[in-house]
């Protein structure tokens, strides 16, 4: 069977956002030589409370965070992007990020992580909505992909969060039609029953970690 779009844009796993890239910033840089050899013996020194078992040296304080200090982050665009982007296409052996058909800057979650009403409050409705760019504007298989997508959010995020999938505007030519498809939720129930859908899903979602 011919594919829609055989010469799809493909990004390189690198360019794709990721956590990481905001802590680089953040990492330590190992000393060499003496000044390794130094830091390693301030490390394994004999602290000198120690060697004198008799003194009134408390013990150090521990800078790890307590149970009380613990709190839970909010679930925030970049953790729905991984959830998301290691999709694998129904048409290409490749992932929805691979092929940028999911986007970071199209997700959006209201109200924002930022706000801290989900964190506060775990019942507070979260919409998330993720806006889908096929890759060529007569995709035959939008339909699929955004309920591909539903599925992965419904079944990994929390009971209060509503997800809701689209076609990005100006990205495929019967985008309203594909829209309705996708927030028809009777429509969207019936579909997932259908044996062979819910076969394509699956294999769909056996990439996802």
């Amino acid at each position: 069977m011919d594919k829609d779009n055989a010469n799809p844009t493909i990004l390189n796993v690198s360019e794709l956002p990721t956590r990481q890239q905001h802590r680089k910033s953040g990492k330590k840089v190992v000393a060499s030589g003496k000044d390794a050899d130094s830091e390693l013996d301030i490390v394994l020194r004999r602290p000198e409370y120690l060697s004198a078992p008799f003194c009134d040296v408390p013990w150090a304080s521990d800078d790890t965070e307590s149970d009380d200090d613990f709190t839970i982050e909010p679930i925030d665009e970049q953790e729905i992007y991984d959830l998301i982007s290691t999709i694998s296409d129904p048409e290409h052996p490749l992932s929805l990020g691979q092929l940028a058909v999911v986007n970071l800057p199209d997700i959006h979650i209201t109200p924002s992580p930022s706000a801290g009403a989900a964190a506060t409050n775990p019942d507070t409705l979260t919409r998330v909505l993720v806006k889908i760019t096929p890759t060529i504007t007569h995709c035959s298989l939008a339909t699929v992909i955004g309920l591909g997508i539903r599925v992965r959010l419904e079944q990994a995020l929390p009971p209060n969060y509503r997800v809701d999938v689209m076609i990005k505007e100006g990205t495929h030519s019967q985008d309203d039609q594909v829209n309705k498809q996708l927030a028809d939720k009777e429509r969207v129930a019936a579909a997932l029953e259908n044996a062979t859908l819910k076969g394509v899903l699956d294999k769909m979602l056996e990439t996802c970690i």
